[in-house]
């Protein structure tokens, strides 16, 4: 939920919107303010922050339950399929069986490719590195593959020549 996050980091956190109108409205406090008049309006507006960060954590709840809901309309559950007789199992053992496929391919694809087993021509390994991109950021996630990028990319431009 990469998406809802950085929405939600929009709103609120120390850069978002309602903390820079706090920290606007702090900047145009009167000087003459009493400590004490100064001290109930932060705590105003604190309460204003953490009402503002409820809101938000709320409707980003709400966004990803609806989408999960609308997920599982369109695509069926787990229940749906149980309820086929013989395919129905099956799908479910097959849709299991993907990430483990996926992975243990792709290990291969690479052990292959690494072991100058398979000559392989530039369009199979343009294939191949979009493929590994694929599997590794489902398995491992965005940032793992951010991570290592700039490796592969040097990699291949050293495969190059």
């Amino acid at each position: 939920m990469n998406i809802l996050g950085g929405l939600k980091g929009l709103f609120t956190g120390d850069s978002g919107i309602v903390s820079s109108i706090a920290g606007l409205v702090k900047d145009y406090f009167p000087p003459d303010l009493s400590p004490d008049k100064k001290a109930e309006l932060e705590t105003k507006l604190r309460d204003f922050q953490l009402q503002a960060q409820k809101q938000v954590d709320d409707a980003t709840s709400e966004a990803e339950k609806n989408l999960t809901q609308r997920i599982a309309e369109l695509e069926g559950t787990a229940s749906d399929l149980k309820a086929i007789p013989f395919f129905g199992p099956v799908m479910i053992f097959l849709r299991g069986l993907q990430r483990p496929v996926w992975g243990f391919a792709t290990l291969y694809m690479d052990f292959l490719w690494f072991a100058e087993w398979a000559t392989l021509t530039q369009k199979q390994e343009s294939a191949l590195m979009i493929i590994n991109v694929l599997v590794l950021g489902f398995l491992f996630g965005e940032r793992a593959i951010k991570n290592v990028m700039p490796l592969i990319i040097k990699l291949f431009e050293a495969k190059k020549g």
